[in-house]
């Protein structure tokens, strides 16, 4: 069986088409869409020490308590 190389749901077709978006952008429409991005209230993710996994639970539950 031949693999493609491809991620899961993406085929030629696809990443041409992703590489024409980006390649046909002005460099104000690409800073546009970049920090279109921080406009967002998506979540963060981020490494800690798993020995600060308490002390960080503590510091969600009180943002959540207040409202925040």
């Amino acid at each position: 069986m031949k693999q493609s190389g491809f991620p899961p749901g993406w085929d030629e077709e696809r990443v041409r088409s992703v590489l024409t978006h980006y390649e046909q952008q002005t460099e104000e429409e690409a800073v546009a869409e970049d920090e279109s991005t921080f406009d967002k209230d998506i979540p963060t993710i981020m490494e800690f020490p798993n020995d600060l996994v308490p002390a960080v639970l503590e510091l969600i539950a009180a943002h959540h308590s207040t409202g925040k």
